[in-house]
């Protein structure tokens, strides 16, 4: 009777975990495909194509003052490394770098200080409190910076450009930014990680995702009309708008309550009625991506920081801060949902996980019992079927968005890839968690940065995408 009951119960254990995660991951996989189907509708139409492609198509002249904002906190290692690139680099006739430093960050403060007295197109600011304050606190005091320039020197920039401390920038950025802005109050350029030869499995899952992102989600989110988040680096924004924004809140644009400033400046933005656009351009055609390239978290633990902190922006926090969108704007809806579905994939691969050792304690009772086990229902079956067509289809698409942006042996790799996203994302989720509760207790929110590693520490160059 004892063997009986706990055979039962062994079973019971995992056929509910496996109809729960198969449930999970068809519900998912759905969402999937229709991103999927809805980007190849607007490729055939050519929907995407609302900019021009290529690069010698922005010639705006004159060009007009465009400023970069660069937030540093204990980047030393980086920041001037950065600056030097980004100066050299830039095509650009009338820009300048802000770099919001922290009074208690000498290192960094004396980093960017040996670069500025050289060229006066980078300006130092040191910030009225110490660090680490959340990102978009320091921001708030480079705006601040900006503003007393402008009144000084009475000139208006066209658009603010956000960079991180670790950015490799492309020369013809903001050839394209000063081109676009105006006709949309935001624009973003594709994302593309770096992959750290001395781990390909964890920093390469960066670069599967992001190539996914900007290639075809956000397409997809650009098509329909919903609001487009911000990546943080290698976007700009209207002026004007900004200062609509700072106007509403007291003067300061970054909401500095928030972890993920750069999302919810996105869609606060759209929700303003501000269009934006994924700028697609290539060098010349069949050339290279004008794009923002640099390193990812390599460790998991470093990972699992990063991903938990969006984790805990977007899908937590973001819920409570921004909500939905208007009540019958299923388009912005769907995005949103989708942005915050993520603790419940980290829910569902976790059941998903449990019932593969269900499964495999069910065979070891069995055994030991000298018992067949009793094979998963017709139903079940056919689920696990549709289940696993998805899952290939989801795959190819991935491998061929990753093939698209860093060649095959790039998307070969996306593939075992997939797996240490998962793990990645279950560490993350309880990571978020905790912070999320912490934070409903009132706990401060800082800065939870990782260290950053600039192109050519590792390699003489980063690798352009295929």
């Amino acid at each position: 009777m004892g063997a009986g009951w706990v055979i039962a119960a062994v079973d019971a254990v995992a056929r509910e975990t496996m109809v729960f995660a198969a449930i999970g991951f068809l519900i998912g996989g759905c969402d999937e495909l229709a991103i999927d189907l809805t980007w190849l509708w607007v490729t055939l139409r050519r929907e995407r194509q609302r900019v021009p492609r290529t690069l010698d198509a922005y010639r705006h002249r004159p060009m007009r003052p465009i400023a970069v904002f660069v937030a540093a906190w204990d980047e030393s290692a980086v920041i001037g490394a950065m600056l030097r690139s980004a100066l050299a680099r830039f095509d650009h006739d009338d820009y300048r770098l802000y770099v919001g430093t922290y009074p208690n960050d000498r290192a960094t403060i004396d980093a960017v200080a040996a670069v500025a007295v050289g060229d006066c197109r980078v300006r130092l600011v040191i910030g009225p409190s110490d660090g680490p304050t959340t990102k978009a606190g320091c921001l708030n005091a480079v705006w601040r910076a900006l503003a007393r320039d402008e009144a000084r020197d009475g000139i208006t920039v066209a658009a603010v450009v956000l960079h991180d401390a670790e950015d490799f920038v492309h020369p013809g950025e903001l050839r394209v930014f000063d081109a676009l802005i105006g006709r949309y109050a935001v624009v973003q350029l594709p994302v593309l990680p770096l992959v750290d030869r001395g781990a390909p499995l964890v920093s390469g899952h960066y670069a599967d995702e992001f190539a996914d992102a900007h290639s075809r989600q956000m397409i997809v989110r650009q098509a329909l009309g919903a609001g487009l988040p911000l990546a943080g680096v290698g976007c700009a924004i209207e002026r004007a708008m900004l200062g609509r924004i700072a106007t509403a809140r007291g003067g300061e644009p970054f909401d500095a309550g928030s972890i993920v400033e750069d999302y919810e400046l996105g869609l606060h933005i759209a929700m303003l009625g501000g269009r934006g656009v994924l700028a697609r351009v290539r060098e010349r055609v069949g050339g290279d991506l004008v794009a923002v390239r640099a390193y990812f978290p390599a460790t998991v633990p470093t990972a699992v920081r990063q991903k938990a902190r969006w984790m805990t922006g977007i899908a937590l926090a973001g819920w409570d801060r921004i909500g939905w969108s208007r009540t019958l704007d299923w388009r912005d809806h769907w995005m949103r949902m989708r942005d915050r579905r993520a603790p419940l994939a980290v829910l569902v691969l976790f059941v998903a996980y449990s019932a593969l050792v269900a499964w495999g304690a069910s065979l070891l009772v069995h055994a030991l019992a000298g018992r067949a086990a009793a094979p998963p229902s017709d139903a079940t079956v056919r689920l696990l079927r549709v289940n696993g067509v998805l899952l290939a289809w989801r795959l190819t698409c991935r491998a061929a968005a990753t093939g698209a942006a860093y060649g095959w042996r790039e998307a070969l790799w996306s593939l075992p890839r997939a797996l240490v996203s998962n793990y990645v994302a279950l560490l993350a989720g309880r990571r978020a968690m905790t912070a999320y509760v912490r934070s409903l207790r009132g706990a401060a929110l800082q800065w939870d940065k990782t260290r950053h590693v600039f192109p050519g520490a590792r390699d003489s160059a980063p690798e352009p995408e295929r």
